[in-house]
């Protein structure tokens, strides 16, 4: 009904998004997230995507959700994710959840640090697929943090 030809676009995407979080700017998360659904650029979500998206966040082997986190921090999508694109993430949850996060302790930067220093074993400043999948696997407090699970 809100999408008769099948094609979620961006902007509906956002004001289902801002049901969910009426408190914050969800915003920028959105647009982390529905780059991460649109898997061919299309500029919307197709009901296959939609589909394949839903599946994974809910009910995905831990893998399969580590594989679409990764995907979403790395906002450039050259296969690693730097601090940077950590830190622009970790700000849109913190925005996203707005009077929720008044008491977060951690600044973004803190908490992408904190993270980037448990994960990158080979301290190259930037974390492959494999460490990111390892290092939330092997840190349960890791993998809820950036799977929201």
């Amino acid at each position: 009904q809100d999408c008769p030809n099948g094609q979620l676009t961006r902007k509906k995407f956002l004001e289902v998004y801002k049901q969910f979080f009426p408190s914050g700017n969800a915003e920028t998360f959105c647009d982390h997230v529905f780059r991460t659904f649109d898997q061919d650029n299309s500029g919307s979500i197709d009901f296959r995507e939609f589909l394949l998206a839903i599946n994974v966040t809910s009910s995905g082997t831990p893998e399969q959700k580590l594989k679409w986190a990764f995907r979403m921090y790395d906002v450039d999508g050259n296969g690693t994710i730097e601090l940077n694109e950590m830190v622009k993430i970790i700000q849109a949850i913190y925005d996203m959840l707005g009077a929720e996060v008044t008491q977060q302790q951690d600044t973004p930067e803190a908490r992408a640090k904190m993270i980037f220093e448990r994960m990158d074993e080979n301290g190259d400043g930037r974390l492959e697929e494999d460490e990111f999948t390892k290092g939330c696997l092997g840190d349960e407090d890791l993998y809820k943090i950036l799977t929201a699970s």
